[in-house]
């Protein structure tokens, strides 16, 4: 069985988490979509419906080579001599914006077990979750799916998927960034405890699980009461540090001394983090290691956050908290929201995040960022300065931080830099930002 794990076009609506890695390689609670499917597939053949399956990828043009080498899944194979290779077990479709919650394991294995075809839509937007196509359906399919077309095999595919016979479940998906944090802090413990019955792990005490490598410092403050803590090989603590679980941290990462981390953090690989953190996503490679307040926000690789750099994620009223995303206001019916921030962008000193902001990807922040901030951009509105972030710089800005952490800079990487400047224009074209 092929096993496709798509991007459709709403993953466009997931900026700016999305604008830089596929929709299947977000971070929730610790755990990616990607890594679900992968496990489940390179699983025991006890293991259910997926295990030996082929795992393949359809994600925008501009990551295919990204999606090869960062996460070694293949495309969806094109055509030949006008008609499409399809596996004789039939295919799996699997929307990359699918929450890795725990239960989805089950869902997806009875689903792939199914003898007939079948969809899962969303309950939200009727756009297709999961869908099983048995090789008989697809073969019925296939002067339509082999006909001359400027549509993808999975674009087809999923369309025709709308016809099938609806399941009445509906698995979880991501529609907008507030989302993440909201199903972050709803699964946080249970991945956590997952990953505790499932490493290899050593108890050092109640509730904390280290591998090999870590080391803690002195005059350390943990609380396990509400979950589990999980330290991943060569993690280092400083002194004076207040731990609380449920806490995810990845190999490599560095917690600096006196910092606070609670309400459920989950760290990538490779992270240097301090001051006071609480309920939030960090990707690998993003640095947060000075003083200052971060909660309830997501922030993705390569980022830089400078010494005294805070967020809000509480209005003043207490009251539940509205998103802008582009043109649409979106009600979060969340009272803690933080901030969303891009890849590669950065924060100088002393900066100020309002509650609910996005910031795109390549952008520097100065002062108190009162509104969402387009991609590449130096944003100082509070000095009455907003100017363009050329593409140069931010490559060779690039070169720099990977080599301070020996990552090797590939084409791909300097591209990936040139492709999100051109796809992000209309964050810039907006009145207000009319002079960049």
């Amino acid at each position: 069985m092929q096993i496709i794990c798509f991007e459709d076009n709403r993953v466009l609506h997931l900026a700016p988490i999305t604008q830089s890695r596929p929709a299947y390689a977000v971070t929730c609670a610790s755990l990616r979509l990607i890594d679900r499917l992968s496990l489940l597939v390179k699983g025991p053949s006890s293991g259910g419906g997926l295990s030996g399956n082929t795992l393949l990828g359809d994600v925008r043009d501009f990551l295919a080579d990204i999606q090869k080498l960062d996460y070694q899944i293949d495309p969806v194979a094109k055509r030949v001599d006008g008609s499409w290779k399809i596996d004789d077990d039939g295919i799996l479709l699997v929307n990359a914006r699918l929450v890795p919650r725990l239960e989805l394991d089950e869902i997806l294995k009875e689903v792939a077990a199914e003898t007939r075809s079948l969809c899962m839509v969303d309950d939200a937007d009727g756009s297709v979750l999961i869908a099983r196509w048995t090789a008989a359906d697809l073969a019925a399919k296939r002067s339509l799916l082999t006909s001359e077309t400027d549509e993808s095999f999975t674009e087809l595919l999923v369309k025709e998927s709308e016809r099938l016979q609806r399941s009445p479940y509906s698995p979880s998906a991501f529609h907008w960034p507030h989302e993440i944090v909201s199903w972050h802090m709803n699964e946080m413990r249970d991945s956590v405890e997952w990953r505790v019955a499932n490493g290899n792990y050593k108890q050092l005490s109640d509730g904390v699980f280290v591998a090999d490598g870590v080391s803690l410092g002195d005059y350390l403050s943990i609380n396990v009461e509400n979950g589990p803590i999980v330290l991943e090989s060569n993690v280092k603590v400083g002194p004076f540090c207040y731990l609380e679980g449920p806490l995810y941290a990845g190999a490599n990462t560095k917690v600096i001394e006196h910092s606070a981390i609670k309400d459920g953090v989950s760290l990538g690989h490779t992270v240097k983090i301090g001051g006071e953190v609480e309920a939030s996503v960090i990707e690998p490679y993003t640095n947060k290691q000075h003083h200052g307040f971060l909660g309830h926000s997501y922030l993705g690789s390569w980022i830089n956050l400078g010494a005294g750099t805070c967020n809000s994620d509480l209005k003043n009223t207490y009251g539940k908290i509205n998103m802008e995303y582009g043109n649409e206001k979106i009600a979060t019916g969340m009272q803690f929201v933080g901030c969303f921030i891009g890849d590669y962008s950065k924060s100088a000193i002393n900066t100020s995040i309002f509650t609910g902001k996005t910031i795109g990807v390549c952008s520097m922040l100065y002062g108190f960022v009162t509104s969402n901030v387009p991609s590449f951009v130096n944003y100082a509105r509070l000095f009455g300065q907003t100017a363009l972030l050329p593409t140069d710089v931010m490559i060779a800005t690039q070169s720099k931080m990977f080599a301070r952490r020996k990552v090797q800079q590939r084409e791909c990487d300097k591209q990936l830099i040139l492709d999100m400047y051109n796809l992000s224009a209309f964050e810039r074209e907006t009145p207000e930002n009319e002079m960049l």
